[in-house]
């Protein structure tokens, strides 16, 4: 249901670079569900600390989820990126994915990957490709075309690789530190830092890539609307089949948002469905808000 739904999605307003590429640009992410001591499938920690994870596929174009798998919260994530493996994408991942064998399969199954580096990652320059003016301008100080990994680790991807070196600089202080877990070196409370992004896409410019996976925060972003929006942090079921379940519902329901509205979910359409549902609001309430929303959608393409 969730991937059909997904199809019939329209692709978002965005970076019209990113409507020039061949294949379909997606995230995929897991995320923590904290769950009781009492659900015995939900190992993570320890006894007293259990948790699900939900491993999600995410269209960024779309703004949309199109697969979802919920686990227990020890699942390796790469595992679960191994069996969902398809044709004609761009996996856009996060360090915790940086996994040679795992580049070697996303080839194998005829995608392609643009995806974090930690900063002790080792590989052999074969070059160094020129940088534009708008590479510089985008952050980027180098581009390589590397073999990745040490002589113990090449034979793990078969073809040469891009590394691309970008400077982030955030000028807005976070308000409160980010939580920083040991077991994530790639993470960083810095405001001012370098981070390494490694693609075997070599034709498209320094800067494109940059801007591919600065759009990978959509997913986070999602993760931030299922749980706290959508309430997905608060259970209705101990088990396993009756979490996936509730979890399911609602991605469903936020599809469905998307498709009626035809732009992403906010928290204003969600409450006027809820109060409908409740019987608050009249079927011609949330017509006219619906109507509102292509209103300003037409007006925003127009301007």
């Amino acid at each position: 249901m969730v991937k059909a739904l997904a199809q019939k999605a329209l692709p978002q307003e965005t970076d019209p670079r990113l409507k020039d590429l061949e294949k379909t640009l997606v995230a995929f992410d897991g995320s923590l569900l904290p769950a009781l001591p009492k659900m015995i499938w939900a190992l993570w920690l320890d006894q007293d600390h259990k948790a699900a994870k939900l491993h999600l596929e995410f269209d960024l174009l779309k703004s949309v989820p199109t697969q979802a798998t919920l686990t227990d919260g020890n699942q390796n994530e790469k595992t679960i990126l191994r069996k969902k493996l398809s044709s004609g994408k761009i996996y856009v991942i996060d360090a915790g994915y940086a996994q040679y064998s795992l580049f070697e399969d996303i080839l194998r199954a005829q995608s392609s990957f643009v995806c974090r580096l930690r900063d002790n990652a080792v590989w052999e320059t074969l070059y160094e490709k020129e940088l534009s003016p708008k590479d510089r301008n985008a952050g980027v100080q180098k581009d390589f075309v590397v073999r990745l990994g040490s002589k113990v680790k090449q034979d793990d991807l078969s073809t040469p690789v891009r590394v691309i070196e970008i400077h982030h600089f955030d000028p807005v202080p976070r308000r409160r530190p980010s939580r920083v877990s040991s077991k994530k070196t790639f993470r960083t409370r810095e405001e001012d830092y370098t981070l390494l992004i490694v693609t075997d896409l070599l034709e498209l410019s320094a800067e494109l890539i940059a801007l591919i996976f600065r759009f990978r925060w959509q997913i986070e972003l999602f993760f931030r609307w299922f749980k706290c929006i959508l309430k997905c942090q608060h259970f209705l079921s101990l088990s396993e089949n009756g979490l996936a379940i509730q979890v399911y519902c609602a991605l469903i329901a936020s599809l469905l948002i998307s498709l009626w509205s035809g732009r992403k979910p906010d928290k204003r359409t969600y409450e006027m469905l809820c109060l409908h549902m409740q019987g608050w609001a009249s079927d011609q309430e949330l017509e006219r808000h619906l109507e509102s929303l292509n209103k300003k959608l037409e007006t925003k393409k127009i301007s």
